[in-house]
């Protein structure tokens, strides 16, 4: 497909989703308008810079910029004149007094949005949202533009891995298009064109299965972490391993070992939203008791976080208070510098509360940690953090922090004791460097 029959795509709501769609959307040739209510934002994004840190997206944001196909705008109304297809990428986060999510900012833009659509084009929901928004959405565009039932909604989601969303953006595993019409389709497969010819797989179906793909999928992703996180609460009762035990489950093909890796659990802005999100939605559905599993999920998972506490505490017998402790990692994964819902600082306040004395350093998200955790204290590096420290604990599992040289940590702190929470280091060289070794689930 010639870049002359490419549609022409506007980005609606320009944070994480939406900037690197728009971003890599405009790298593979299309031309593409940014719009958020955001001016800061708008403008930091005009000028090159990613508000947010996801590898290669600034390189990629500077190409976009310079290639003159990319465009950033506050106006709803440049929009509706220059898209073909609009893609609605704006968050939908938990309710502050709910499980339920917050679609307020969907309805918001979507409304604005149809204002100014004026001839026929596609509307694309990529917003993780409780199944049955897509039919409402559709009323309210058909209700509100001057095109009225000209427009057609579709529902697009979205698998972003924080840390790979490039990749994920520009080689997806697979597209699935919700849809209500062959032309819709074909709007999608044009709009996907690149994608779609290097072979990226792809799954046609009607707008509530659409919506519900990505809550099923990250349901199921947290099942499984839950799952093994599980067996960890089993194998401390019982001096087994859970790590081997993961390991002997992975060579088990219709298990694999992916997402079965045992220690402080899931965190971030979908997971755990999604999760409550979808038990609340089939709650509203009266087929609760079909997802009343996913409780559990979540229970196990903040489990983890207390179990990790309580390591800690038992390291040091029994008294947290006036402990001297190196937090390493405060992002909820690492390559990301997003804090949401992370375990690593709910388990350093945690630690902070009971009375320790908390040193937090990660090398992307100690910005973020600051604005959210004043009452922290915060290191200028992993060794840095670890100075005089009685106790070190690994909380998210950056590259840098698994290549430490125990030896290097040894020279710095005030005793050799470790909590492992990610898994993350080989308890045989660490004991063997003298270090007191401790994990969830291992003996």
């Amino acid at each position: 497909m010639s870049t002359e029959t490419l549609p022409r795509l506007t980005v609606i709501g320009t944070g994480y989703l939406g900037a690197t769609h728009a971003i890599c959307m405009a790298v593979q040739g299309y031309e593409v308008l940014g719009v958020d209510v955001d001016q800061r934002k708008i403008e930091r994004l005009a000028a090159g810079e990613v508000p947010f840190f996801e590898p290669g997206l600034p390189e990629l944001l500077t190409k976009a910029l310079e290639s003159g196909r990319l465009r950033f705008t506050t106006s709803f109304a440049e929009a509706g004149e220059f898209g073909d297809v609009h893609f609605i990428c704006v968050g939908t986060p938990q309710m502050k007094d709910s499980h339920a999510a917050d679609v307020s900012y969907v309805y918001g833009a979507t409304g604005e949005l149809a204002r100014h659509l004026h001839r026929r084009v596609l509307v694309v929901g990529k917003s993780t949202v409780p199944v049955g928004t897509a039919a409402d959405l559709a009323d309210l565009i058909a209700s509100t533009a001057p095109a009225g039932s000209e427009i057609e909604l579709a529902w697009n989601p979205e698998f972003l891995r924080e840390g790979f969303a490039v990749d994920d953006t520009m080689n997806p595993d697979r597209l699935v298009f919700g849809v209500a019409s062959a032309w819709a389709e074909e709007q999608l497969r044009a709009a996907f064109a690149p994608m779609i010819a290097q072979g990226s797989p792809v799954v046609v179906t009607d707008r509530k299965t659409a919506e519900l793909v990505k809550v099923a999928a990250n349901s199921f992703l947290a099942t499984k972490i839950s799952y093994i996180n599980a067996m960890a609460e089993v194998c401390e009762a019982t001096g087994a391993d859970v790590h081997d035990l993961a390991d002997a489950l992975a060579y088990d093909s219709r298990i694999g070992g992916k997402f079965l890796k045992p220690g402080l659990g899931f965190g971030g802005g979908c997971l755990p939203k999604d999760i409550r999100a979808f038990a609340h939605r089939a709650g509203e559905l009266g087929v609760g008791q079909a997802v009343a599993f996913l409780r559990e999920v979540d229970a196990i998972n903040q489990r983890r976080r207390a179990r990790t506490v309580d390591l800690v505490r038992d390291l040091v017998g029994g008294d947290l208070n006036g402990v001297r402790i190196a937090a390493l990692g405060a992002a909820f994964k690492p390559n990301s510098d997003d804090i949401r819902d992370a375990p690593a600082l709910d388990v350093a306040s945690t630690l902070q509360r009971a009375g320790a004395r908390v040193r937090v350093f990660d090398p992307a998200a100690l910005d973020n940690a600051r604005r959210v955790h004043p009452e922290l204290e915060y290191g200028e590096s992993a060794l840095d953090a670890a100075y005089e420290a009685d106790v070190v604990v690994l909380l998210t599992e950056w590259s840098e922090f698994r290549e430490i040289a125990p030896e290097a940590m040894a020279s710095v702190v005030a005793h050799r004791r470790i909590v492992d929470g990610r898994h993350a280091l080989d308890p045989e060289i660490w004991r063997g460097a003298g270090w007191e070794y401790r994990a969830l689930g291992r003996p």
